[in-house]
């Protein structure tokens, strides 16, 4: 017979932590789910922002938990299989489920008039087909912090790398992407017309759901990838640090999205990169399986 475990004593602080995350996540598909191109006011009616970027901005919140509950636990010593297990249960949540949805939503919204609503069942062909791509995201993010669930292990030396895509990161192109669409093409309708406008529209648009496929892919690889959290705070870095973190900076006060989206970019190829050139080979010696999904 085997012997139920029972939990008797909860970290409090990381649990918090790690609830906001799945919390952002519900919220971002609320704010999701309401649609179109409605700018609600904020702040005293200074600042407008769509549902579709407030959306994107609940997932991006969430990375921010994401990054901070594991790093409080693990500094704390109160990294425990339950907070592993909630950390998987809420980054399903906010990174697998919220993204895919949200995506779905936006293309909806700008292609209603040439695809009608997408219905898995009863919509027509390219409907179906990007519900598929959501669908397969969805599926991928479940089986990638599954299998992370398995291969998890808690010492600090395992906390380095990522074995395929993480998926906060997976997420952020796609959010990148959505906010690019929300803010910063109706800035290019001001400034350049409405045709530039159009055109940068159209082609997020379409790129969105082969993007989301993508990565959805990339999350149950092998490809290799660093984790920028542990690698940017642990220990002395070289004087370039610090450059390169003032200019990330300042690039993020310019222009959030479009640096979020660059940022993003990068970092996916950094790993995909190098596992192309190796001839798609997973590095064996000194490559231990990261403890944050």
């Amino acid at each position: 017979m085997f012997k139920k475990k029972k939990l008797n004593n909860v970290a409090v602080l990381p649990t918090l932590i790690t609830l906001m995350n799945a919390v952002c996540g519900f919220a971002s598909i609320h704010y999701a789910a309401r649609g179109g191109l409605e700018r609600m006011p904020m702040l005293h009616g200074t600042i407008h922002i769509s549902f579709f970027a407030l959306a994107a901005w609940m997932i991006v919140i969430g990375m921010v938990a994401d990054s901070l509950d594991g790093f409080v636990a693990r500094r704390a010593g109160l990294a425990s299989e339950f907070g592993g297990q909630l950390d998987s249960m809420s980054d399903f949540i906010t990174f697998g489920i919220a993204p895919a949805f949200l995506m779905l939503k936006v293309v909806e919204s700008e292609l209603a008039d040439i695809i009608g609503h997408i219905n898995p069942l009863f919509g027509t062909l390219s409907g179906k087909l990007f519900w598929l791509m959501a669908a397969m995201y969805v599926c991928c993010a479940a089986l990638r912090l599954a299998r992370f669930n398995v291969e998890n292990s808690l010492p600090e030396s395992a906390h380095r790398h990522f074995h395929g895509l993480p998926s906060p990161a997976a997420a952020a192109l796609i959010v990148s992407m959505v906010l690019l669409y929300s803010d910063i093409v109706p800035e290019i309708q001001v400034e350049m017309g409405r045709t530039a406008a159009r055109i940068g529209s159209n082609i997020i648009i379409y790129l969105l759901p082969w993007m989301t496929l993508g990565m959805g892919l990339l999350m149950v690889s092998r490809v290799p990838y660093t984790h920028l959290v542990n690698k940017a705070i642990k220990g002395r870095k070289p004087f370039e640090y610090i450059v390169l973190a003032v200019i990330i900076t300042l690039l993020l006060f310019w222009k959030l999205q479009l640096t979020l989206a660059g940022l993003s970019i990068i970092y996916i190829f950094s790993g995909l990169l190098p596992w192309l050139k190796a001839g798609c080979k997973v590095p064996e010696a000194g490559f231990e399986e990261s403890c944050n999904a």
